[in-house]
């Protein structure tokens, strides 16, 4: 903690007090910004919007030149050789992949340096993920077996994290911290298990070659961060290569982003008796006896800075990088690249509809719930005080929330005649988690509140 207070300090320091500088014009867009890309809930209300805005377009007038916009190639062709994919796939096969790394990072960071480095926590968490997924599959195919939506049995199975934590964040300090963890960490281990699935369920035909060639490209990675290498644009070139080698060898390329995330160190660069050394120095007398004082201080303040930026780990500070680009750009781009459903005019298999709605709606809390008791019964995992079995099952039905991941996996598992039906059914499905899981919040927290109040 003391570390982390030295580095943020060091980092405002170097930066100089913004606060103290003359107002200009642009402060006064900026700032208020800043201050809304910190509230949880931002990033779950722009995917909102990006989704209507989407669901609009797609059935308005201009729902033909809006369905072009996502078929125009986009590639390179050097003679007779040809690498080009549609601006749709681009979204869903590369840009996607920054969110993958999004989550592998989050997942480590739970694993070494959060909540979930405690067993017994970390236990309830995946158990009850692992219910949240196996459980919805399995409603699934009982409405698509042997039918022809059989093999979108994956859909089912993820939750959406941006969407469930912005739910939670409406609720404020009505909702106690234990809930948002056991969200968190559920959705989370979720969406790894979909990229699990995503990975061995909906891959091509696999070239044995390319995976090897995959394969010198992590353990280079891997060398280059055991020399020390900082060069984070050094790792992105070689990261691309390893997605194109991915991508060849058969399997969905956004599996390189989960690799990548896990791949990356949690253990800091600079420790806490370095940054300790750093900052004496800079009010060390010596300091005071050097002829040309100030270049002198902005070396050590610029020495600082760096030591500050490498007091967080890899892991912390990718994270800290990339979620705004993620939450912000990423997930509405994809969204809006997705979500636009033509709603008329339709003949969609309503069984599909019905299977994929009953899957999120009954089976993810079905599943939460039972895995989370018998992984409680049988002691493998232990249940915070101030997480009810009301709020469990109130963050089960909210698990039922699958959006993003569910439309990913659906684009993978279901014929191009079938893909509106399964997305209709993953929108209805989302809507009725979302009013139903917020309204049982809601009433389970109100005695809480009130409480509070006469407090």
């Amino acid at each position: 903690m003391k570390l982390r207070t030295i580095s943020k300090f060091l980092l405002a320091k170097s930066r100089g007090n913004a606060e103290q500088l003359p107002q200009s014009p642009i402060d006064w867009i900026t700032q208020p910004l800043g201050r809304f890309f910190k509230i949880e809930a931002a990033a779950g209300l722009i995917l909102l919007l990006f989704t209507l805005l989407a669901l609009y377009l797609a059935n308005s007038g201009f729902s033909s030149e809006f369905a072009a916009l996502w078929k125009i190639p986009i590639g390179i062709s050097i003679g007779s050789i040809s690498f080009e994919r549609s601006l749709h796939a681009w979204i869903n096969d590369a840009v996607m992949t920054l969110f993958f790394f999004l989550i592998a990072l989050e997942l480590k960071r739970e694993l070494v340096l959060g909540e979930l480095r405690k067993p017994r926590l970390a236990l309830l968490s995946i158990s009850a993920a692992i219910g949240g997924m196996i459980v919805p599959a399995s409603i699934y195919l009982l409405f698509q077996f042997g039918e022809v939506g059989q093999r979108g049995w994956g859909t089912v199975m993820a939750t959406d994290t941006a969407f469930v934590i912005g739910c939670l964040a409406l609720l404020g300090t009505r909702i106690p911290k234990s809930l948002r963890i056991f969200m968190l960490s559920l959705a989370i281990v979720d969406d790894l298990g979909a990229i699990i699935v995503v990975a061995l369920g909906y891959g091509n035909n696999l070239d044995w070659l390319f995976i090897g060639c995959a394969f010198i490209g992590f353990a280079l990675i891997k060398c280059m961060s055991s020399l020390g290498i900082r060069s984070l644009a050094l790792f992105f070139a070689v990261g691309c290569v390893i997605w194109l080698f991915i991508d060849a060898a058969g399997i969905h390329p956004t599996v390189t982003g989960v690799v990548l995330g896990l791949m990356t160190p949690t253990s800091k660069w600079v420790n806490e008796s370095k940054l300790y050394d750093i900052v004496n120095a800079l009010w060390s007398p010596i300091a005071t006896e050097q002829k040309n004082q100030h270049a002198f201080r902005s070396r050590l303040l610029k020495t600082a800075e760096a030591a500050a930026r490498e007091a967080l780990s890899p892991v912390e500070r990718l994270e800290i990088l990339l979620h705004p680009w993620v939450g912000f750009v990423v997930m509405p781009l994809f969204a809006f690249a997705n979500a636009g459903i033509p709603l008329s005019n339709q003949d969609m298999p309503t069984s599909i509809i019905l299977a994929i709605f009953f899957g999120f709606v009954l089976g993810k809390p079905a599943g939460i719930c039972l895995f989370s008791w018998f992984a409680i019964k049988t002691k493998l995992a232990e249940r915070p005080a101030d997480l009810s079995w009301g709020l469990i099952l109130a963050g089960g039905i909210l698990a039922g929330i699958g959006f993003t991941m569910a439309i990913f996996i659906a684009n993978l598992a279901f014929a191009p005649a079938l893909i509106n039906a399964a997305k209709l059914g993953i929108l209805a499905a989302s809507l009725f988690s979302s009013v139903i899981g917020i309204a049982l919040l809601f009433f389970i927290t109100r005695h809480h509140t009130a409480s509070k109040l006469k407090e």
